[in-house]
This record gives C-alpha cells, sequence and structure tokens, in this order.
C-alpha cells in the first residue's frame, strides 16, 4: 500500500496511519508540514523517500498545531536533520514544552467523532518531547518559499491552529482546520467549535482549487466552494 500521495508536482501527501503529513519542494530545500505521532520519524522518512527525495534534504519543518498527531515526532526529525522550526505564536509555547492539549478542547458533537475519539485518540497521551520554535508565525504573513505560503491563522481546533495557502500550487493545506474521512466534517476534537467554524469560512474565502487535510482524503476540484457549502448550513 502506497504511503505517498501526489497532489501537484511538487506537493505530496504522507500518510502516517490516522494522520497525514505534507511535504513540498521548495528552492531552498524540502519543506515539511507535521510529523505524526511521537516514534513516526522512521516511517515519515520512508515516505519522503518513496517521493523520490532524500529526508536529508529537510531544510524547513513547520507545525501546523500542537496537538500530539502533528508535533510528536517533530523533535526527532528536527533532530536529524537541523530543520529551521515554524510555528504559530499562539501554540509554539505549547510546542516548546511538548504540550499538546489545552484543558477545554471537547470532543465534537456526533457518534463518529466520539467513536474516533474513544479508538484512535483517548489513548494517545497529550505530551511529547518538546521542540523550540525558530520562527513563530502570524495571520497574513508570507513565507517566500515556492512562490509564496501564506499563513492563515484559523483558531478553533487550537487556538494556534494555521491553515497555508500554497499560492503557486492553489492548495489549502487544511490541516486539522476540519477532516475529510467520510466526506467533510469538523475535526474530532476542538477548543472551540463555534470559532473552528468561523475559521473554516474565513479560509473558504481564499482562492484555492485544491485542498489536503491532516485526517483523510484530499479535495481536488472547487475545494474552497465545497468547504463554502458544507460549512455555511451548519451550525457548530
Amino acid at each position: 500500500m502506497a504511503t505517498t500521495l501526489q497532489i501537484t508536482p511538487r506537493l505530496w501527501q504522507l500518510k502516517l496511519g490516522v494522520v497525514n503529513s505534507f511535504l513540498l519542494e521548495t528552492e531552498d530545500g524540502l519543506f515539511l508540514i507535521d510529523t505524526g505521532y511521537p516514534n513516526s520519524a522512521d516511517k515519515l522518512f520512508a515516505a519522503v523517500r518513496e517521493t523520490g527525495h532524500d529526508p536529508a534534504h529537510i531544510r524547513h519543518l513547520l507545525l501546523t498545531h500542537c496537538h500530539i498527531d502533528h508535533a510528536g515526532s517533530a523533535a526527532e526529525v528536527h533532530r536529524r536533520t537541523g530543520a529551521r522550526t515554524y510555528a504559530h505564536t499562539l501554540d509554539a509555547t505549547l510546542i516548546s514544552q511538548g504540550i499538546g492539549e489545552r484543558p477545554n478542547t471537547a470532543v465534537a458533537p456526533g457518534l463518529i467523532p466520539a467513536l474516533v475519539y474513544k479508538f484512535f485518540i483517548k489513548n494517545g497521551g497529550t505530551s511529547y518531547e518538546p521542540l523550540p520554535i525558530d520562527q513563530t508565525l502570524h495571520h497574513g504573513e508570507l513565507l517566500p518559499l515556492a512562490g509564496g505560503i501564506e499563513i492563515i491563522h484559523t483558531p478553533g481546533h487550537s487556538a494556534g491552529h494555521i491553515a497555508l495557502l500554497l499560492r503557486q500550487e492553489g492548495v489549502l493545506v487544511a490541516a486539522d482546520l476540519c477532516s475529510h474521512v467520510l466526506g467533510l466534517g469538523y475535526s474530532t476534537v476542538n477548543e472551540d467549535i463555534a470559532v473552528a467554524r468561523q475559521s473554516i469560512l474565513r479560509a473558504a474565502d481564499y482562492p484555492f482549487e485544491q485542498a489536503v487535510f491532516g485526517h483523510g482524503n484530499p479535495l481536488l476540484k472547487q475545494a474552497n466552494q465545497q468547504l463554502r457549502t458544507k460549512f455555511s448550513g451548519t451550525q457548530a
């Protein structure tokens, strides 16, 4: 079973079990987005090699938020690559302490989120090896790589959650802004689901054709419109 999926000529989804990371080719080496749970570094590097790249060329490591399934192996990846690290200022402090959840985090309504939480999240823990963040990010900031990586602050799932607009690719790296497992839906856990809905609709106003998610499959056509349609009629 393939552990990678090529989204565009420069962007790959790396499948790490129940969570995805993303690899972007840039003019300054490889740009890795998220790292999976603790002890995922070997699996992650194997997936990078499957794309035809050498993990030693990872120069940038961005964490979309502090949760353990996205930041759990970040310290190990950093140790092996020396990559420059990035996170939003509101989650950077937690990541630097290895804290993967705020006290107000709650499971989204419905049977499926309850089951996902019980079987996949509950026993996964909330702490991991700390990682110092080299560069804290803010809403609207533009990283001058790969034609421009725009930072979109999308709180709700986590106070410091960010999505990335890959301008040249026409792709939104949505991370856990929402999920796309059995169709579009709210992420299983959120700090404030009403704020999460506002963030989804705000992100949907950006120009992108495709969207990729921390959990589930990509949306390959009219992704911004699909997000708008799905969440504009739902109340959190």
